[in-house]
């Protein structure tokens, strides 16, 4: 039975279990359970604490689980990322003092602090940068005005809290992440991990595309599939006019509605979207 590490609690959980529930798993009903097997796709799933996830499974104790990339680099351990999950979107910048740094190499023999060590440590040893790093849990605002810190390293999102702390983000970013599905690192080819990453792969593209059905003068079929190309290419059907064809094909999502003003606008009619709940591609 494949083992699957799931987070435990917070926005990331509520996604994972969501998108899992979608890929068609038995998900948990009371958040007090901590495991739950699903004996009819051959599952096990364990609910951790997200910043443990990477630990077991690289310690092989777990098969795979889902955890932030963040939190996977962070903990230095032995897993790798399989596929990314589309979702716990987070950017990680330095910011200090509105003036007193612009790049990396103005941290050198600094105090950073981070609730990220590892992440930190990495980045500083990939730049050549030695500087001390001081663990903080939770929010990490505050240290340079309770004097602790020179620097923070941290989440940003809008920055608001930080100007409201009389930091300012500089340099690149630490660190782009989201949610990742990870397998330990010496892991080989295994067909139920196989089986779960399609599943989840299609449940992402599920949720970026639907498709569209509409019918068109066969004269302006090839640039009717110049706007709707699809994936491969669309499926064109005859239909009882002879002078019109139907076409079907699969739509981004995020681009529907302009989509379908350049389809009408061309002479195309009975514009039809659908939502797509699973897919294999």
């Amino acid at each position: 039975m494949l083992r699957v590490a799931v987070p435990n609690k917070g926005s990331l959980s509520e996604a994972a279990v969501g998108m899992l529930r979608e890929a068609g798993y038995r998900q948990r009903r009371d958040s007090r359970e901590l495991v739950l097997p699903d004996p009819e796709n051959g599952v096990e799933f364990f609910f951790l604490r997200p910043r443990d996830i990477a630990v077991y499974v690289g310690a092989g104790t777990l098969d795979v689980g889902i955890t932030g990339r963040d939190l996977l680099l962070d903990a230095g351990a032995d897993a790798r990322e399989v596929v990314s999950l589309g979702f716990g979107e987070s950017t990680f910048r330095f910011a200090a003092r509105t003036g007193s740094a612009s790049s990396i190499t103005d941290l050198e023999g600094r105090r950073i602090a981070t609730s990220y060590p590892g992440l930190v440590e990495r980045c500083l040893a990939e730049h050549g940068v030695k500087a001390d790093v001081v663990r903080l849990d939770g929010a990490v605002e505050t240290a340079v005005r309770l004097g602790v810190a020179d620097v923070i390293a941290d989440v940003v999102e809008t920055g608001t809290t930080l100007r409201n702390a009389g930091l300012e983000v500089f340099g690149d970013p630490i660190l782009r992440s989201e949610a990742v599905l990870v397998r330990p690192g010496t892991s080989g080819e295994d067909g139920a991990v196989d089986v779960l990453v399609r599943r989840l792969q299609g449940v992402l593209v599920a949720r970026q595309y639907v498709l569209m059905d509409y019918d068109v003068r066969v004269e302006l079929v090839e640039r009717a599939c110049v706007i709707t190309p699809g994936l491969e290419s669309p499926t064109v059907s005859p239909l009882q006019d002879p002078n019109w064809v139907a076409v079907r094909a699969m739509v981004p999502r995020s681009r529907t509605n302009q989509v379908m003003d350049e389809l009408y606008a061309l002479g195309a009619r009975a514009i039809l979207v659908t939502g797509i709940h699973a897919c294999r591609l």
